[in-house]
């Protein structure tokens, strides 16, 4: 029997988060995105935060960096193309911009600033990440369908060993989490869990991989 386009894919090998080489990127975890009162708020962001403090917490230990990707926009633009899409959001110097409270931050984490969807599109994340000697990426955040899902295409595109963490990521609704946690996993690189990136970070053991359907 002919396997069906999305069916035909290699099988992944086993990836273990080496500290030095491993960082932990958090995608837009933002007032406007996850408070009430945010111009754009995902119902269900604040599930989140438990599972992404405890990741965060087990790279610092081990050594790895964290990045936090912050959306940001400049007023009196011209032309801001994500305008054109959605509604005005985080903007510079706002609180909407902020990232939320809730979240841990470190005296070494790093900030990287983005104005459109991907936290590399003309930015200096890559940059960061070649200095840091980085290869492998963590990836949290919101919204899995838009920018780390973005984020992530241009991680793989630039050459980053890519997982995503399923409990630490949301989605506009299920059906977009679901498709794409399935279309990183097939194309793009490999969705895991919280618990068990905890566990890698710590004892340096294979990561599990999900298969997503």
């Amino acid at each position: 029997m002919t396997e069906s386009f999305a069916e035909h894919k290699t099988r992944d090998e086993p990836v273990v988060l080496e500290p030095g080489s491993t960082a932990v990127l958090v995608v837009d975890m933002l007032n406007d995105f996850c408070t009430n009162g945010g111009a754009m708020v995902l119902p269900g962001a604040e599930k989140l935060y438990g599972p992404q403090n405890a990741v965060m917490r087990a790279a610092r230990a081990a050594g790895s960096p964290v990045v936090h990707i912050v959306d940001m926009h400049r007023p009196n633009l011209a032309c801001d193309r994500e305008f054109l899409k959605r509604t005005p959001h985080c903007m510079q110097g706002q609180w909407g911009s902020q990232i939320v409270d809730e979240l841990e931050q470190g005296p070494r984490d790093f900030t990287v600033i983005k104005r459109r969807y991907s936290g590399f599109f003309n930015t200096d994340l890559d940059l960061t990440l070649k200095d840091l000697r980085v290869d492998t990426l963590v990836v949290m955040g919101v919204v899995t369908n838009i920018c780390v899902r973005s984020t992530v295409h241009d991680a793989f595109f630039l050459g980053y060993r890519v997982i995503v963490l399923q409990d630490c990521v949301a989605a506009t609704g299920p059906r977009e989490q679901e498709s794409s946690l399935y279309d990183i996993a097939t194309h793009f690189g490999v969705v895991s869990t919280s618990a068990s990136a905890v566990a890698a970070l710590e004892a340096r053991q294979p990561i599990q991989i999900l298969e997503c359907a």
